[in-house]
């Protein structure tokens, strides 16, 4: 069973950073497609970013491209968040995602698509 555990969420300012993990386990990496989504108060989970496990191809939304970077470690065991220039709109919790197999295009932003979920974490963005 794939066990995800996200980690480095907080309270930060505006124009600020924060750099979000998510422990994989459970399973091979191998073949895995892994997500990042966030869900703000009132809303509907969205999605974030994507990155198949070799990290050869990787995916944003409009609303973070060229502002947040999704990578993996060496081991591919972790994923990571790199969000800079923080917006306070980037309030919501964060969660890790999964699934084995590759996708392609639109469906790499569907919750739907992904298996596996962690628990979240809290990303607070002050004004």
């Amino acid at each position: 069973q794939v066990q995800l555990v996200e980690s480095g969420g907080g309270l930060v300012q505006a124009g600020g950073s924060l750099r979000l993990s998510c422990a994989f386990s459970g399973r091979t990496f191998t073949g895995y497609m892994m997500g990042w989504f966030r869900q703000a108060p009132g809303k509907e989970r969205e999605f974030v970013a994507a990155i198949n496990y070799s990290g050869g191809r990787t995916y944003y939304s409009d609303s973070v491209k060229g502002r947040f970077t999704i990578s993996t470690d060496n081991a591919k065991t972790t994923v990571y968040l790199q969000m800079n220039n923080l917006k306070p709109e980037d309030t919501a919790v964060y969660s890790c995602a999964a699934r084995w197999g590759r996708i392609w295009g639109d469906a790499v932003t569907r919750k739907s698509e992904y298996n596996y979920w962690g628990q979240g974490t809290q990303v607070t963005v002050s004004a």
